[in-house]
């Protein structure tokens, strides 16, 4: 049985690639900070070490045949920045699949990074893609355009009321589930590519997004384009208004707003049907179980 070692396995994209290397008969090892505090993960063993601190990595390693890595910081905490995670994290994981003779490593990257080179996140997470490439173990970099889970900001606008875009809303974009992204993964690791840029199954722009937000929630659809320069100084004012950890991402989100994000259409799984079981797992959350008890007269 091969054994696969999964960084960033308790993440969202993590959990998906543990479930479907389980899935194709693989043994998963998944890298967890504490395995009591993990919730439950599709894995035969859970290896408890903190990727900034190589020491607690010795070892953990040994017999596995491939390390596949989505490790990244989304909300940052700690005290931890893109640079101590998104780079000397996967850096200190690559050295110590060096060291154990490991054979492939995958690593989940973003589209059009070199676009976006001025953003902290990406600029961390493309040095250590060099690294990655100047190797000798055999490398796949997967860029996805983005994650279905991103898209929720446009159905939250919309249940608010107004979705705001910048621009004209014609930007195109792919995104893709979490599923399908951990299917294409494992089939561009199983076929050796050195690169993957990946995508949904339908392509959309901004704006078709937003309405489709609109139509699932099964209101019309009020949408609100700022110019594109409203964008740009948010951008430049961010570092210095919020916190890193608000700022890092929304700078991210930002640069990627501005770029047409299509990749390779992969998968089956429709945003439309995202949206709606997003709806769905929200109405359920929000039940008030007293709801229903009968009233004392």
């Amino acid at each position: 049985m091969k054994r696969v070692f999964i960084a960033g396995a308790t993440g969202y994209l993590g959990r998906y690639l543990c479930a479907e290397y389980q899935q194709r008969g693989w043994y998963v090892i998944a890298l967890v900070r504490k395995a009591t505090q993990a919730a439950p993960i599709a894995a035969d063993q859970l290896v408890e070490a903190q990727a900034t601190d190589p020491l607690t990595l010795k070892g953990v390693m040994a017999g596995a045949d491939l390390v596949v890595s989505c490790l990244g910081i989304t909300r940052q905490t700690d005290g931890l920045g893109y640079w101590d995670v998104d780079y000397q994290a996967n850096l200190n994981l690559l050295r110590e699949a060096e060291r154990a003779g490991v054979a492939q490593f995958g690593y989940i990257h973003v589209l059009r990074a070199s676009d976006m080179a001025q953003v902290p996140m990406v600029a961390a997470k493309s040095a250590f893609v060099e690294e990655l490439q100047r190797s000798s173990l055999a490398a796949t970099v997967v860029a996805p355009t983005g994650y279905y889970s991103d898209m929720g900001d446009f159905l939250k606008m919309a249940q608010s009321g107004r979705v705001w875009l910048f621009g004209d809303g014609s930007k195109r974009i792919n995104p893709i589930h979490g599923a399908d992204l951990a299917t294409a993964t494992a089939d561009a690791v199983k076929a050796g590519l050195e690169w993957l840029d990946v995508g949904g199954p339908d392509i959309f722009t901004q704006r078709e997004v937003a309405e489709l937000a609109f139509a699932c929630i099964g209101k019309p659809p009020r949408i609100t384009s700022l110019p594109d320069i409203v964008r740009r100084i948010g951008l430049r004012a961010l570092p210095f208004v919020t916190p890193r950890r608000i700022s890092g991402p929304a700078r991210f989100f930002l640069s990627a707003l501005a770029l047409d994000m299509v990749g390779a259409c992969h998968g089956t799984r429709s945003l439309k049907d995202h949206f709606e079981n997003s709806l769905a797992a929200s109405t359920s959350a929000n039940i008030d179980p007293t709801s229903t008890e009968r009233k004392k007269p």
